[in-house]
């Protein structure tokens, strides 16, 4: 089956809404190109496996509230940890399919600084994915190469692709995620957003279309993080009084 067969499948699947297929026909179609991608492609690849994932964070994350509303003692607690082990399992395992992919496909053969940025993000992205499991264990691993590829895509986005880029605007708002949800730096986080918010706001005039759109929906998300971050700040203060 040619790489353009198996990009078919993946837009028919993806209007059935089965990602799972859809994933499959992606990594099918990007090994069939050696990993050299246009751009139709690489967002069919980039939602395929956000929503594989994103299903199964959603069931890691219901299990752990669960878990922790459980007693000691409950007979249930073994069945809930047992499942959310089996959760954990399936989300490393898509991660590291997706890494795979980026690591030995897609970065070494990303065509312009627009793709490399995007791949980037992408890594950093499934690495914080699979930090998240790990924030509360002793193993660092991952937190730290999310680390090192956030800040490798935020200084080449930075220097190369205009403050108002909807991929540059998601990277920042990745990154600051990052920042806030698993290094609990709150600071930091806001000044990565807060930063990407000013730079791009007198900006925006010159934009039409699908890139003005994309780029204001990315900041109000900034916007809106800002907002529940500044006022977490606020919450704390008021308990210290």
């Amino acid at each position: 089956m040619s790489a353009v067969d198996h990009v078919s499948l993946a837009r028919i699947a993806e209007q059935a809404e089965r990602y799972n297929d859809m994933s499959h026909e992606m990594k099918k179609a990007i090994e069939a190109k050696d990993g050299v991608i246009f751009e139709e492609e690489r967002n069919l690849f980039s939602v395929a496996y956000k929503n594989v994932v994103g299903q199964r964070r959603s069931s890691w994350r219901a299990m752990c509230g669960i878990e922790k509303k459980l007693s000691s003692d409950d007979p249930k607690l073994a069945h809930v940890k047992k499942y959310k082990s089996k959760i954990e399992q399936e989300l490393n395992d898509l991660c590291e399919e997706v890494l795979k992919i980026l690591d030995d496909l897609l970065i070494p053969n990303a065509e312009d600084n627009f793709s490399k940025v995007f791949y980037m993000k992408m890594q950093g992205d499934y690495l914080r994915y699979l930090a998240e499991i790990q924030k509360d264990t002793q193993d660092r691993t991952n937190i730290d190469r999310a680390a090192q590829v956030y800040k490798k895509a935020w200084e080449l986005s930075y220097q190369e692709l205009q403050p108002t880029h909807p991929i540059h605007l998601g990277l920042a708002l990745n990154y600051s995620v990052y920042f806030f949800e698993i290094l609990d730096d709150k600071a930091k986080a806001c000044e990565l957003a807060k930063t990407a918010f000013d730079e791009s706001i007198g900006k925006l005039d010159p934009l039409k279309g699908d890139s003005y759109k994309d780029s204001t929906l990315i900041m109000q998300l900034l916007r809106d993080n800002l907002t529940l971050w500044s006022s977490c700040d606020n919450d704390e203060d008021d308990e210290k009084e």
